[in-house]
């Protein structure tokens, strides 16, 4: 168990240099672009969902949740809002551009949830015709600070380093636990785990892609670079992790419930249609 708690601790700790610039640098792409990225959304019309994922794989903190804000005052469309939430990549690419992840394969991903995106928010703007009930705003500041998401403003540098410890002792906690069931259970036990199976696999990572939190998309990539999951059972649970954005949905858009649901399902049901796709074709990353 020692073993099992320097291994962990190491591994952490060599990607603390690398996940530090990483957000150095995300955070300034998002102090420059997040209000033109909104602003171009807003503007963008019957071409909302292509613009939307296009934008939403750029990790711009809050970005989903501003999406949710725009939509509850009915200034973009459903589909856009879908567009968003399946391409945006929560903390994803800091932790593959970390892990030293080919940036062949980084783009291969970024790709299909792009793609993803436009297909799925497309096909929403044709299938929803959700009520004109205007919902309240709310400060994404306050919420943040709420939720612990890491995107309060406290400058570039602090705030890439408080997200950068932030999402260490996520993974820490993750390559902890991986490594208590591989000391356990073994590699051959890993690798034939529920998340590797066809349908089932897509289907439960969907559900944890759900949970508002940067922990769920931390953990989904996490256990693909561990070869816990298949391409499939990652993308799945990627696309349906929207960060907070489905939270600030429900909270802001209470007067129409029913369409909040409708969103949730539709995105599910897309995210994990998707990575079930995937498996049959035998897509790898």
């Amino acid at each position: 168990m020692l073993e099992v708690l320097l291994d962990a601790a190491l591994d952490t700790l060599k990607l603390l240099p690398f996940l530090f610039l990483t957000y150095l640098v995300l955070e300034f792409i998002e102090e420059k672009a997040e209000q033109g990225s909104l602003k171009l959304v807003r503007q963008s019309g019957v071409l909302g969902p292509i613009l939307g994922s296009l934008l939403g794989i750029v990790p711009q903190c809050g970005f989903s949740a501003s999406a949710s804000n725009l939509f509850a005052q009915r200034l973009i469309s459903a589909g856009t809002l879908i567009a968003v939430f399946l391409s945006t990549s929560d903390e994803m690419l800091p932790i593959l551009i970390s892990s030293a992840v080919s940036p062949v394969t980084i783009l291969k991903i970024l790709g299909v949830k792009a793609l993803a995106g436009m297909a799925a928010g497309l096909l929403a703007d044709r299938l929803f015709h959700l009520c004109r009930h205007e919902g309240e705003r709310i400060d994404l500041h306050e919420l943040c600070e709420e939720e612990n998401c890491g995107c309060e403003e406290h400058g570039i540098f602090l705030s890439a380093l408080l997200h950068t410890l932030q999402i260490a002792g996520f993974v820490l906690a993750v390559n902890l636990l991986l490594g208590i069931v591989l000391h356990f259970v073994g590699e051959d036990t890993l690798s034939n785990l529920i998340l590797n199976r066809p349908v089932i696999g897509p289907i439960i990572a969907g559900l944890v892609g759900l949970i508002p939190n940067c922990a769920a998309s931390i953990v989904i990539t996490e256990l693909y670079l561990q070869d816990a999951m298949t391409a499939g059972s990652m993308m799945a649970g990627l696309l349906a992790a929207s960060g907070v954005g489905m939270l600030v949905l429900f909270r802001i858009n209470r007067r129409a419930m029913k369409d909040n649901v409708k969103l949730l399902l539709y995105t599910f049901f897309s995210a994990v249609l998707m990575g079930i796709v995937l498996d049959l074709l035998g897509a790898a990353f």
